[in-house]
């Protein structure tokens, strides 16, 4: 049997987000200690506070997938984009100005999306990508991605994400392709 086999996907709020910030965590640092990322200790402790705060606005969506045992396995989360988003701001590359156009119910923006090494490969990263998008009212959904990143880069244009641009997301990150994926009109 593979593992992904029995592997549930829950969509969370904020809060019950918050209260499984520890398997948020796991997941992400064990995720993200690979290349391209080599995320530290040090970036995975800012991540989960940032974490904290994120999950206590209002339009915080989030899935968690776990294995039979409970153990978890992926995570996916994010957020409607604010009219004042910076994620715009970081671009290197210009794009039209309605592209950059929010307005708090526009545009979701996927922070993060990633499954243990164990569990890829079996569709547990689109089962979460449903489950946080499930019922959304955006019109589209924005993420970052490294370019590098090649089995990711192929799993979003396999769902339908675009480059729209390139972005350094924060001072010192490396380059990301900024991909957007329309989910319909509103």
């Amino acid at each position: 049997m593979k593992p992904t086999e029995d592997v549930t996907v829950e969509p969370l709020d904020g809060a019950g987000a918050a209260r499984a910030a520890d398997a948020f965590t796991l997941v992400y640092a064990e995720a993200f200690a690979e290349p391209p990322y080599r995320k530290t200790a040090a970036e995975v402790r800012a991540n989960a506070q940032r974490f904290g705060v994120q999950t206590r606005k209002a339009t915080f969506r989030a899935a968690l997938a776990r294995a039979a045992d409970g153990t978890p396995v992926g995570i996916a989360y994010g957020y409607p984009l604010g009219p004042r988003t910076g994620w715009w701001d970081r671009l290197t590359t210009p794009v039209p100005v309605d592209l950059r156009r929010e307005d708090g119910s526009r545009t979701f923006g996927l922070i993060e999306l990633a499954v243990r090494a164990p569990w890829r490969r079996g569709g547990v990263a689109a089962r979460l990508h449903r489950a946080v998008l499930d019922g959304a009212a955006e019109e589209r959904v924005l993420l970052n991605a490294r370019p590098e990143a090649g089995a990711a880069q192929a799993a979003y244009r396999s769902w339908g994400y675009r480059k729209v641009g390139e972005a350094r997301p924060w001072d010192g990150a490396a380059l990301h392709d900024v991909l957007v994926l329309r989910l319909g009109p509103r």
